[in-house]
């Protein structure tokens, strides 16, 4: 009969010594009730409990010089036959290879499902279990398996490498676990080992490592470039020890690929490479070599498996990859399509080299997921690529070209272009009576909706400001317009991208009048601008601010006016940018007097690392006008002011030296304007004749009439004063003030101007 474990150790004269835990679960008495008293005082009046026990066996032992007598857990032969039923089934048919292994880790037992078996009992010198395996670091292996022989603790799926049985082939990954076996009395014998392999586990398990990691970092960028770098640092050295990205020129561009098979003159570009020696540079662009299995791809988008060998046909169509191919021991290699609807966006190669394992199957489909996720990257990239081409190409259109600045201020401006276009403008529209609108807005977001939105604000600046409105009513009807388009986007289908995008919009007018040498500005959520006196004395214009066009806000636009005489120079930004950076407004005091293309580049230098953004920087210098090309007369209150303004206006168009033709249509001007202003308008009145580029004639009055034009039939004595200057002047118009209004014209002098002294104040 086996014996069990000892359960409880009786001296001779029948006192118990020994009281182990298994008799206290089996008898239900305690160590201390137990120890010390005999069996029959035990089983006093509880005969029951000797049946609880059930069989055991009895054998002396001789402690010393003392014998005593040992009770352990009996198991009948049944039992004995099923524990072995038991190994024998599990060494046999488990899926992992078992062993015991004595003191030394030499296997004694074995069932390896891959090897041979070991011999049951281990001869001397004979190898340990890592030796047996064929670990690769079984140093580190016999380490772990003593930690187990000390402590008793198991080490559970401890995974592996081993040399490939018979030295050919791949690696193999096991999973190793151990176990302390002991014996009945505790006594340490060696371990159970089992080994699974986990080579196919392993290598599907590194398959979702890698289409992981290519998920999570390849198409982080919207740049054609930079994603083919992340698939490049994604697949090496994880997957691939060389890795090629050639991707057809237009789809870098924008352009739309072609669908398959691609015609062989179609170039491709080199746009990464990670690796030992690239064929060709990074950036080259060629045309693949026909008879190839890169070109081969292009035709049916079908990824290969091409093994690399000395022989092998198709390196002789390229020699400079033939080269590059030989240098870094290139043996292995996978070409697979980037391809999306049909249509081909380029190749991707991937080489295994050197020590590296050959691609198989599996390698293959593993290739085309990556692919497959890269050319959606690739294709997203594309077409952000085309949409920025295209809202940069409209916007481009829709700004001012060569704007027309008056010669009465130096402009320039300094822009860059942030990623993706963006929606800031500029605008110098020139105005009657010495006057230069500047417009400086930023319409939120980017792409070709922002262009199109910002070229619809800058058409409808351009009609409000022929109408001759103060700054603070250009804003409020340029606010309103925004609020109109803001809420057409609301109208558009639910579906349209459009309609979840918000429109905002900063702007800045400023008006400089040439002639009284003042500024007159209204912003709405741009930031104030900078201004810098002659002198170099510079400081932010301290002007209230709006709201955004198109904002919540419905305050007012209040309007700030300050001197701005000859020299000053003005800077209007879009971001904060003069408010933020200091080194800007040091550049401005610097440069307040050199020429303003090189100020605006020095600026842009300042901001050379700021591209993330688009920014915009408007710079105004003022002129001025000469005192002697103004003429203002105060006039009288009756018909008298006609002929007295005709004769002051002959006398300095004389010295002006106007032509003669133009000077007589001028003096019907003035005489109609004059006129009109005396038999309609309200006292005081006053005439002024302003030469610049062109003659602008300007009568003032108090009073709130509006002038209309007029067709007179042959029969009336009166209605044709408005019509005459219509048909004679280039243009005319109306402004109107707090306390009355000018009505205006201007017209060509018939010859340049008489240049005048330098600018002074009015």
């Amino acid at each position: 009969m086996a014996s069990g474990a000892v359960l409880v150790r009786i001296t001779g004269d029948g006192r118990i010594v020994e009281w182990s835990a298994r008799a206290e679960a089996l008898l239900g008495r305690s160590r201390s009730e137990a120890e010390g008293r005999t069996v029959p005082e035990l089983l006093d009046g509880a005969p029951e409990l000797a049946g609880a026990l059930g069989a055991v066996s009895v054998r002396p032992v001789l402690s010393g010089a003392e014998l005593t007598w040992e009770v352990r857990e009996g198991r009948d032969a049944g039992a004995a036959r099923r524990d072995q039923a038991v190994l024998r089934t599990l060494f046999t048919h488990a899926p992992m290879a078992l062993y015991v292994l004595d003191r030394e880790l030499r296997v004694l037992y074995s069932r390896d499902g891959v090897r041979d078996a070991a011999p049951s009992a281990a001869a001397p010198g004979a190898p340990d279990l890592p030796a047996t395996l064929g670990l690769e670091d079984p140093v580190a292996e016999r380490a772990v398996a003593g930690g187990v022989l000390d402590t008793g603790e198991p080490v559970l799926q401890r995974l592996v490498r081993a040399a490939p049985a018979g030295g050919t082939g791949r690696p193999v990954d096991l999973s190793l676990s151990y176990v302390r076996l002991q014996g009945p009395d505790g006594e340490v014998l060696g371990l159970i080992a089992s080994a699974l392999d986990v080579t196919d586990r392993e290598r599907a398990l590194h398959r979702l490592r890698v289409l992981e990691t290519v998920r999570t970092t390849v198409g982080t960028r919207l740049e054609v470039t930079a994603v083919c770098r992340e698939l490049a640092d994604a697949v090496v050295p994880a997957f691939t020890g060389i890795v090629v990205v050639e991707v057809i020129d237009d789809v870098i561009r924008g352009e739309e690929p072609p669908l398959a098979p691609v015609d062989h003159e179609v170039p491709l570009r080199r746009a990464a490479f990670k690796g030992v020696l690239s064929a060709h540079a990074v950036g080259d662009v060629r045309r693949l070599p026909d008879g190839t299995p890169f070109s081969r791809v292009l035709q049916d988008l079908r990824p290969r498996l091409v093994p690399v060998t000395e022989d092998s046909a198709w390196l002789s169509a390229d020699p400079a990859r033939a080269n590059s191919i030989t240098v870094s021991g290139a043996h292995s290699l996978i070409v697979a399509p980037l391809t999306v609807r049909g249509q081909a966006l380029g190749v991707v190669s991937f080489y295994r080299h050197r020590a590296e394992e050959p691609f198989d199957e599996d390698d293959i489909a593993l290739a085309s997921d990556v692919c497959a996720h890269a050319a959606l990257c690739i294709d997203n990239a594309r077409r952000f690529t085309r949409e920025r081409t295209i809202a940069a190409t409209v916007k481009r259109r829709l700004l001012p070209q060569r704007p027309s600045v008056p010669a009465t201020l130096d402009v320039a401006q300094m822009h860059i272009t942030g990623p993706g276009g963006g929606g800031a403008w500029f605008d110098v529209i020139e105005l009657a009576g010495g006057r230069t609108l500047l417009v400086l807005g930023d319409v939120t977001g980017r792409g070709v909706a922002t262009a199109t939105t910002m070229g619809q604000l800058r058409t409808v600046i351009h009609a409000l400001a022929g109408l001759d409105l103060e700054p603070d009513e250009l804003m409020a009807r340029l606010s309103d317009t925004a609020v109109r388009l803001a809420a057409e986007r609301t109208r558009l289908p639910s579906g349209d991208p459009l309609n979840r995008q918000p429109l905002t919009a900063g702007c800045l007018i400023a008006v400089y009048d040439a002639v009284d040498h003042t500024c007159t500005l209204v912003r709405a959520g741009l930031s104030e601008p900078f201004l810098v006196l002659p002198g170099g004395d510079g400081a932010a214009v301290p002007a209230p601010g709006g709201p955004v066009l198109a904002g919540p806000d419905q305050a007012p636009f209040p309007e700030t006016a300050f001197p701005m005489p000859a020299g000053s120079l003005l800077a209007v930004g879009n971001e904060d940018l003069l408010r933020g950076e200091p080194g800007l407004r040091v550049l401005l005091r610097d440069g307040a007097d050199a020429p303003l293309p090189v100020l605006a580049d020095d600026l842009s230098y300042e901001l050379r690392d700021r591209h993330d953004t688009e920014k915009l920087i408007l710079l105004a210098r003022a002129r001025g006008l000469p005192a002697e090309r103004v003429l203002t007369l105060p006039l009288a209150e009756d018909l008298s002011a006609v002929p007295a303004a005709r004769t002051a206006a002959r006398a300095r168009l004389g010295e002006w030296g106007v032509a003669p033709d133009a000077a007589f249509t001028a003096e019907l001007i003035v005489s109609e304007l004059v006129a009109n202003a005396v038999r309609y308008g309200a006292p005081p009145f006053r005439l002024r004749l302003i030469l610049d580029e062109r003659l602008t004639c300007e009568v003032r009055d108090a009073g709130t009439s509006v002038p209309h034009l007029k067709h007179a039939r042959q029969v009336d004595e009166d209605g044709r004063g408005l019509f005459i200057i219509a048909s004679v002047a280039d243009s005319w118009g109306i402004r109107y003030h707090p306390h009355g209004k000018t009505v205006w014209t201007r017209q060509n002098t018939g010859g340049p101007p008489v240049t005048g002294g330098p600018p002074q104040n009015h």
